[in-house]
């Protein structure tokens, strides 16, 4: 997945909360079931719920609705689970270069945007900044009341190409730059 000193990895999110929740769920099921085992062993009548829901089971064709219903619930429960389990989760994080191999860092998108709009001001004639870091590329919208369109965009192209090297991140998005006079709609 990732190179050799390993910066291409995202980060993943912990996912305490449905961890937790099915943890419990699982809990309680396996509790009821131990107990109810536990009963039958003993030579006591099992739990009234169990004989009727295997009762139940046992009488019920396959194509019944509630039968459908509670397998569907169960597939999509099961799916939900392997998708959390699957996917890292923490997009917003960006993951930087590594420079040291036992330091892990990462930016957050939105500090990333922050960063590059700032940068983007500071070139002459730019008048406002619209900037957003996507998982493929780096919208940049600006508008620009003074100076030629193909200065600024060609200022711009520069200082935000060095910006983007600047934040250190293990894969930098290309640019996407639109330059646009105020009052007006496209280039």
């Amino acid at each position: 997945m990732g190179g050799a000193n390993g910066g291409r990895r995202r980060f993943w999110s912990p996912r305490r909360v449905p961890a937790g929740l099915l943890a419990l769920v699982v809990l309680v099921i396996a509790g009821a079931f131990l107990y109810d085992i536990a009963a039958v062993r003993a030579h006591r009548p099992g739990m009234s719920w169990r004989r009727d829901l295997a009762r139940q089971l046992a009488e019920r064709p396959l194509d019944d609705v509630w039968v459908l219903t509670g397998a569907a619930v169960a597939a999509a429960l099961g799916l939900w689970l392997l998708v959390l389990a699957l996917t890292p989760g923490l997009r917003s994080v960006l993951t930087m270069r590594r420079v040291h191999p036992d330091v892990r860092a990462g930016l957050d998108r939105d500090a990333a945007a922050t960063v590059l709009r700032d940068r983007a001001l500071e070139v002459a004639g730019v008048q406002a900044v619209r900037v957003a870091v996507k998982r493929r590329r780096t919208d940049v919208r600006a508008v620009s009341h003074f100076r030629d369109l193909d200065d600024v965009r060609d200022d711009l192209t520069a200082v935000l190409e060095g910006a983007v090297r600047g934040l250190g991140l293990a894969r930098p998005s290309p640019l996407t730059l639109h330059v646009r006079r105020p009052g007006r709609k496209g280039r």
